[in-house]
């Protein structure tokens, strides 16, 4: 028996990039609480196939294709989903993109196009969740940082000033919204498996640098995630607002 306290039975979750990599791990773990997930992601086909796997492992999901960075599809996204009767009580703003150059050699239109995705997009959808949420008098967001949340790193600056941003929304969105029943928080993930990370994994010196700078002495696995993202959506964290929880191995407390 699923205690109530991380039960989703009758919630709806939307979560952003949801196709496959860590979306995809943390829709599953919503799933397996009980939510009906809203898989999101640019390519149809993608989604498709993501929602028809997760079908088949029991789960409930429907297909929500479109593109985070442009604000015109996110307004119709959530008018077809009023006009469903689909209402959002969970979104997980997990969509990414990562650029690696150094600044002196970054273009404005680079820069833009991650911050766009990465930042831009948390705060466009959260408007559309947040208004409903509020009209309902109860919503959980969970915005999705990085270890650049608290710390820089070099030839990532677009990611880094991001990520710090995303930090710093979900402090805004609690500001804002946590007297309209709505909880919003982040998950900072640390050095984890996954195909945005694989030219880093491949890299012998990296590779390294990663096991020997983080405690646990390994990469984290996708599905690590799903602990702080049930946690973080369900009713055991209504009064947790404005938090970042950051599940990085130990990476962050120590020097």
């Amino acid at each position: 028996m699923t205690n109530p306290l991380f039960d989703l039975s009758g919630r709806t979750a939307l979560v952003t990039g949801s196709s496959r990599g860590l979306g995809r791990a943390m829709a599953e773990g919503l799933a397996a609480a009980g939510a009906r997930i809203l898989v999101n992601g640019t390519d149809p086909g993608r989604v498709d196939t993501a929602v028809k796997e997760m079908r088949q492992a029991g789960y409930e999901a429907e297909a929500a294709p479109f593109d985070v960075t442009a604000e015109d599809a996110v307004a119709r996204a959530f008018a077809g989903f009023d006009a469903a009767g689909i209402a959002v009580d969970i979104l997980v703003n997990n969509a990414g993109i990562q650029f690696r150059k150094p600044m002196v050699e970054l273009a404005t239109a680079d820069w833009q196009r991650v911050i766009d995705t990465n930042l831009t997009s948390a705060f466009v959808i959260g408007r559309e969740a947040a208004k409903r949420m509020i009209a309902r008098g109860h919503g959980k967001i969970v915005n999705i940082g990085s270890l650049t949340s608290a710390l820089a790193r070099a030839t990532v600056a677009p990611y880094t000033v991001a990520k710090g941003g995303i930090k710093m929304l979900t402090q805004a969105m609690a500001a804002e919204w946590a007297e309209h029943g709505i909880q919003a928080n982040a998950i900072g993930p640390g050095y984890m498996l996954t195909d945005m990370n694989q030219a880093l994994i491949e890299n012998p010196a990296f590779d390294a640098w990663v096991k020997g700078r983080t405690p646990a002495k390994r990469w984290g696995k996708p599905q690590e995630l799903i602990g702080a993202a049930v946690f973080l959506a369900a009713p055991a964290s209504d009064y947790v607002n404005g938090q970042i929880i950051y599940v990085d191995g130990g990476m962050l407390a120590v020097l």
